[in-house]
Order: C-alpha cells, then sequence, then structure tokens
C-alpha cells in the first residue's frame, strides 16, 4: 500500500500514529494559507491568525460547555457542493456549504440544554437534546418551581427556515412525569431509548423502543402518540446496541485504509455513513499495549471515506465531488496543524472540496475552549497528488 503523509505546518514532529516500517511515505509540505482557525465565542464563531491566541475560557462540563457536539455529511452524491452539519452544545447547528460556513443560533431550543447525536433522514438534519441531571441545575427548576415537566428529545433543522423545532418530546413517549430520553440508538426504522425519570426519591432508568408508523418528519408533539408503536424494552437491549465492536469487524473500506498501521496502536472509532442513522463504535483494544486509545471519527460517503484521530492525523481515500481519484484509490494521510498540549481534534465534516476538523480543549470530563479548523483540500492534495 502506498500511503501518502502531507503536513500542514513546517517541521511538525511526528503524530503518534506509526505505520509499518515497508509502507511507502512520502511527505509534501502544505502552507499555512491553506488552513484558517475559527473559535467560539458565547454567540458566534470567530476567525484567528493561531490557536494559540484563542481567548481563555472557563471548563466546563462536557454536556454544558459550547463545543461541537456531533458533525457529519448529507449524502448528496449528486451534487458537486454537499452540505453538511454541525451540532455546536449550548449555541445551534454549524451549516457547512463548500468554503461557505453560517451558524443558525436558537437560544430557547439550546441555551440550557445538552444537544448531539446528529442524524439524518432524507438529508434532513435531526438531533435529539436533553438536561443532565447532574450539572444542570434548571431541571430541577422545571420540575419544583416551573412546574414543567414535559422535556424535548428530538429535534428537526429546517435548513431553509434555520430553526430546529421538535419531533418527539419525552412525555408521548412515557407517562412517568419528568422524564428524559439520554441517549437512543436508531438503525433507521426503529429507535431504541434510554429514559431517565426524576422523582422526589429516586432516579428511575426505563428502555423503551418505538418506530413511526408514518413518515418521521411528519410528526409533532401534537400527532405522535397516535402515529406511533412502543415496545417495552430492557437494559441489556440497550447495552447490546451501544456495546463496542472489535476493530477487525469493521467496514471494509476503513481496514483498507488502515492497513499500513501497527497492530500495536490501541484506538476507538466511531463510524457514520454520510446521511445516515446512528453511529457503530469499533475497538481495536491492541492487547498488550499500555497506551491509552486513540479516539477518532470516521465518515463512509459514496466517493470517498475519511478517518480523523484526536492527534490530528487524517486519512482519506477516493475521489471528491468533481475531482478525479486520489492516487488510484489508494489512501493518503494528512497531519493537520499540531494542536497545543492538552487540546484534541474530535471530528469532521468534507464539503466540496473543504475539510472542517473540531477541535476543543478537554481535561478529564471539563471542556474549555473550542472551534474548528478549515482545510482547503483542492491546494493541499489535488495541486500535490495526481
Amino acid at each position: 500500500m502506498a500511503l501518502t503523509l502531507i503536513s500542514c505546518a513546517k517541521n511538525q514532529p511526528q503524530p503518534q500514529i506509526q505505520v509499518n516500517a515497508e509502507t511507502a511515505i512520502e511527505t509534501l509540505e502544505v502552507k499555512s494559507k491553506n488552513h484558517t482557525w475559527y473559535y467560539f465565542t458565547d454567540r458566534t464563531f470567530k476567525e484567528i491568525d493561531k490557536i494559540q491566541h484563542v481567548p481563555f475560557r472557563q471548563q466546563k462540563p462536557w454536556t454544558e460547555a459550547i463545543r461541537i457536539s456531533s458533525a457529519n455529511n448529507t449524502d448528496d452524491s449528486n451534487l458537486e457542493i454537499s452540505k453538511a452539519y454541525a451540532v455546536v452544545n449550548r449555541l445551534g447547528i454549524l451549516c457547512f456549504e463548500g468554503d461557505k460556513v453560517s451558524i443558525s443560533l436558537d437560544k430557547t431550543v439550546f441555551d440550557d440544554r445538552t444537544a448531539g447525536n446528529l442524524i439524518f433522514l432524507n438529508d434532513v438534519p435531526i438531533f435529539s437534546i436533553y438536561k443532565s441531571a447532574f450539572f444542570n441545575e434548571t431541571i430541577t427548576e422545571d420540575m419544583y418551581r416551573t412546574g414543567k415537566t414535559d422535556h424535548l428529545f428530538l429535534m428537526q433543522f429546517d435548513d431553509t427556515a434555520k430553526i430546529s423545532y421538535p419531533i418527539v418530546n419525552c412525555a408521548s413517549l412515557i407517562d412517568e412525569p419528568n422524564s428524559e430520553v439520554v441517549d437512543f440508538v436508531w438503525d433507521g426504522l426503529n429507535w431504541l431509548c434510554s429514559i431517565k425519570s426524576i422523582t422526589d426519591e429516586r432516579i428511575i432508568f426505563s428502555y423503551i423502543s418505538w418506530k413511526p408508523t408514518v413518515p418521521l418528519l411528519t410528526l409533532s408533539p401534537a400527532n405522535v402518540r397516535n402515529n406511533i408503536v412502543i415496545t417495552e424494552s430492557d437494559v441489556d437491549t440497550f447495552r447490546a446496541a451501544k456495546t463496542q465492536i472489535p476493530y477487525n469487524q469493521a467496514p471494509e473500506r476503513i481496514r483498507n485504509m488502515l492497513r499500513g498501521f501497527s497492530d500495536n496502536l490501541p484506538f476507538i472509532m466511531e463510524v457514520k455513513s454520510a446521511g445516515g442513522s446512528s453511529n457503530r463504535i469499533y475497538n481495536n483494544e491492541a492487547h498488550g499495549s499500555k497506551e491509552k486509545p486513540l479516539k477518532s471519527k470516521a465518515v463512509l460517503a459514496q466517493s470517498w471515506s475519511g478517518i480523523l484521530f484526536e492527534d490530528g492525523t487524517f486519512f482519506i481515500e477516493g475521489a471528491l465531488p468533481g475531482k478525479h481519484i486520489l492516487r488510484g484509490g489508494k489512501p493518503i494521510a494528512i497531519r493537520l496543524p499540531k494542536l497545543p498540549a492538552g487540546f484534541v481534534y474530535s471530528d469532521f465534516v468534507i464539503t466540496g472540496t473543504t475539510l472542517y476538523a473540531a477541535w476543543e480543549e478537554t481535561a478529564f470530563y471539563n471542556t474549555g475552549s473550542s472551534g474548528f479548523l478549515k482545510v482547503d483540500l483542492d491546494n493541499t492534495l489535488y495541486s500535490k497528488i495526481r
């Protein structure tokens, strides 16, 4: 396998990821003008010359911090520039289209809730929201001061109106008051949900499976109870659906991209299909290794596949829209700019020939500053690789 490594920064040290000695490596230098840094403020995102100049932000639990919590591409394979989206916790929805990026803010939805779990139905972005019982004080205010116990759950983002509105509320799924869906798995038809119910005396977890009897996007809190079928489930079923899968069972396209890896590299990979349902998580345990597993995200699109590791090593194979296949279909590795200590790359999307890679400052369960990196793949790849 021929693997090309491209560096986005001069004199950058080797990343943690290593390939087998027999793999051919060609290192190319990419000028700094091919990438741009952005960071989040309390109300929007702003460009900055260097990540080291990002203003200090007090760290918060990840459920309460402003950060990109989930991102993915649509499956508009017929478009030269397809769209991509990212859920920004506590802010709104980022919309990517080629080299253009915008944010749709919605204080009523995002201000005091944890948002994430981005999925798609017919290329319409869908995500979930809830309130963390551990860190969010407004959940008890809802219960005791305002008397509100019907929490939001499943939301749809309308890219034309630039607003988010509910599809399913928690009260549509369970009769127990002050209940929230804290996690779910969607296989394209059935929704498997973990529900937390809070009472004066205790916290109760329950599990259900439901599916709509009409098209999902026609549902609303006003009609959902008459148009879904709900069945009881259990914790074992939910855990089985969330269980990490051995890496040797990962999609072939993923394993082919990483064929040059050392078998001793432990990593955990979240694999998403562009425009698809819930992700699957694969674990390469690398028995005998004492290193902490690297986290990574992967996207499988129709004409390309990509993998981003938290240290900034990015793999891509295939052809971007309107472009030829890179190196005859062989994978290419790009080293994104090195982040300061305590920072990681967390997710990515590609739209047109532009890569957007999320980054954040992290310490255990806390998150400080966050934002994203914009990389011109046309100049980075197609002007260098034939």
